[in-house]
């Protein structure tokens, strides 16, 4: 238990350093300005650990040598700092630190994944190239008198050819706190993972870490997407099975009963809670890692309504009861 306590307090510090190289201007959200607080209300406050402490967590989880349940986790986001930067980060919080020397010396180190977070805007968006003009034009079947069979299908071969192999993707993608947000698709569509999922997945009932950064009351202090008040209501009919008959919303469900069959419910009334809904509680189920990957074929899908707005936020927990009677 003392292990991963420690791991949680350094969790939002190391995602904050691989965004701001050895500043911990970001790390306050959390731990406070003064390193002060416990995370979360969980975490062992990290300014009683001496820096020799800090130092050794910090490389411990470089090399693996070092952590708990969080310790993939942990070793993606340290894997950028170099030593310079590691005992900045520690001497910053002990008291001693200087921003501006803490700054050249990343500087002296910077890492493509660290010149990708700076370089990169604040929302990505996945389609634009796949939506290219030029590209559409090219794959515009339709208008062409001949149609060679190498470029029929997926394969983009001859279909004599049996050496055909998948497109490997590459998600090696920045740590949490160090990418942008990807656009998303269409107006409520599940956000996609634009960070590393290194030692987050699998989730299960006893483990879950994507709540540590993205519970409403977590995700303001590290800047993180909150979950939205959709995942925290039920929208499940209550269902019963009372004296040998099945009874969803207080109603029979059967040919002879109130209802002839479970479609004819429309939705059941919104149960809100505090807390996550257990239905929603496997994030990976709606939302996924993205690979560095070209598409086979372009895309020339277009969202009503997708506007600047909802680009990256969500209203369906408004829009649940939309033209149901």
């Amino acid at each position: 238990m003392t292990k991963v306590i420690k791991v949680m307090a350094l969790g939002s510090l190391l995602a904050a350093s691989a965004l701001y190289g050895a500043s911990t201007a970001a790390c306050a959200g959390c731990h406070g300005a003064n390193f002060e607080k416990k995370a979360l209300g969980k975490s062992k406050v990290v300014k009683d650990m001496s820096k020799e402490e800090i130092v050794k967590a910090l490389k411990g989880y470089k090399d693996g040598s070092y952590g708990g349940a969080m310790k993939g986790m942990m070793k993606g986001q340290v894997a950028s700092l170099s030593d310079a930067d590691i005992e900045a980060i520690a001497t910053s919080i002990k008291g001693g630190g200087d921003a501006k020397a803490s700054e050249k010396a990343e500087a002296k180190t910077e890492t493509p994944e660290k010149a990708e977070a700076k370089a990169t805007p604040k929302v990505v968006d996945i389609n634009a190239k796949v939506a290219d003009k030029a590209r559409l034009d090219k794959e515009d079947l339709g208008n062409k008198k001949e149609v060679d069979e190498t470029v029929l299908g997926l394969r983009k071969t001859s279909l004599f050819n049996e050496d055909v192999k998948p497109n490997d993707g590459k998600f090696d993608r920045p740590a949490p706190g160090a990418s942008a947000r990807f656009e998303r698709a269409y107006v409520n569509a599940p956000p996609m993972i634009p960070h590393s999922t290194d030692g987050l997945l699998p989730i299960t009932k006893d483990n879950n870490q994507c709540l540590g950064c993205h519970m409403p009351e977590a995700a303001k202090g590290v800047g993180a997407t909150p979950i939205p008040p959709s995942h925290f209501t039920n929208y499940r009919p209550t269902t019963v099975y009372k004296d040998g008959e099945l009874v969803k919303e207080g109603k029979k469900v059967g040919l002879k009963g109130d209802i002839g069959n479970v479609g004819d419910i429309k939705i059941a009334k919104a149960k809100k809670s505090d807390k996550l809904y257990q239905g929603r509680f496997n994030c990976s189920q709606c939302h996924a890692p993205q690979a560095n990957v070209d598409t086979a074929v372009g895309n020339t899908f277009k969202s009503d309504g997708l506007t600047d707005e909802f680009k990256t936020r969500s209203n369906l927990v408004d829009m649940m009861n939309d033209g149901v009677k």
